[in-house]
């Protein structure tokens, strides 16, 4: 007979990670997919396993389900959040957040800020569909079953959804090569302060979004134009209080960036994660900064875990 701790092992070991992965696309918030799975958890272990015929199809039914009810009040967050909204950053190091080797459709692999903006600005169950369907694999049938709809009517929203993401979001792959050199050029202009050179990185329809969530200072709206972002950064790193800033490669959300500690109390400040320009080729075309706190405490816990590794 299987004891409960060997239970929560396998449930670790075979559902955790594709459950985690399939909460954090669904909510943009790490922290949130990781109570969602831990609910999901506590939900399942009472369930008697002889009755259910499929243990992954039922619990990634219960995590699109838990998902959808907490997308509701999300919503009502999100009318009162004030500025701009990004998603909670992941370190490459966070590979539980990908559904698994075993998934090989477009989307798979992707947890961009872009692609994850994108999903924003989808209903919940649009969201679900094309989550279920053009990430995790499943056939409509399925996702009816997990979203007590019928399956033509699953078609309609995961279609339509994706008509909306591949409007909003245009992906664009680039050589690690490039990606490294677009991150040298972009550090190099900014610590020596040269504004013209950092514009000739930037595409000239870049554009920069930081998160402050209301706790610390932010740019409250997009803003656009690589000249104008050019500017911005610079003056911002000429400012007193950048000068000990120390700066540190990290890959964010599949991104080249940096995660920026203020050398002096050692308290991570923000992480900017770089997008490569799909109008540009070799240009960066957009910038994503998180301040928000709260959402760093995440990128602490993940930088903890790795040092006690």
């Amino acid at each position: 007979m299987t004891t409960p701790a060997e239970r929560a092992l396998r449930y670790d070991r075979e559902h955790a990670r594709k459950l985690r992965a399939l909460a954090y696309r669904m909510l943009g918030s790490r922290a949130e997919a990781e109570d969602i799975v831990q609910e999901a958890w506590l939900r399942w272990a009472p369930v008697d396993e002889s009755t259910v015929q499929h243990a992954g199809a039922f619990l990634s039914r219960l995590v699109t389900n838990l998902c959808l009810d907490r997308l509701g009040s999300a919503a009502a967050r999100r009318e009162q959040y004030v500025g701009v909204w990004l998603p909670e950053p992941l370190l490459d190091e966070d590979a539980g957040w990908a559904p698994g080797p075993e998934v090989q459709a477009e989307f798979a692999e992707d947890v961009s800020i872009a692609f994850m903006l994108a999903l924003e600005r989808l209903s919940p169950l649009e969201r679900a569909a094309f989550l279920l369907h053009d990430v995790f694999d499943l056939d409509f049938d399925e996702i009816g079953l997990r979203l007590s709809r019928e399956p033509t009517a699953c078609r309609q929203l995961a279609s339509r959804a994706r008509n909306h993401v591949k409007a909003d979001y245009a992906r664009r792959e680039v050589e690690e090569e490039e990606r490294e050199r677009l991150f040298a050029a972009f550090s190099e202009a900014v610590r020596s302060f040269d504004v013209e050179a950092l514009a000739k990185v930037l595409a000239e329809d870049a554009q920069m979004l930081a998160d402050g969530g209301g706790k610390v200072s932010a740019i409250s709206q997009p803003l656009r134009g690589g000249a104008a972002i050019a500017k911005t950064l610079v003056g911002f790193a000429k400012l007193p209080a950048s000068r000990d800033w120390r700066w540190e490669a990290m890959r964010i959300n599949g991104l080249p960036g940096f995660l920026i500690f203020d050398d002096a109390t050692g308290q991570l400040l923000q992480t900017i994660a770089l997008a490569p320009s799909a109008t540009e080729p070799g240009r960066i075309g957009a910038l994503y900064i998180q301040r928000n706190p709260d959402k760093l405490q995440s990128v602490l816990d993940a930088l903890a875990r790795r040092a006690a590794d």
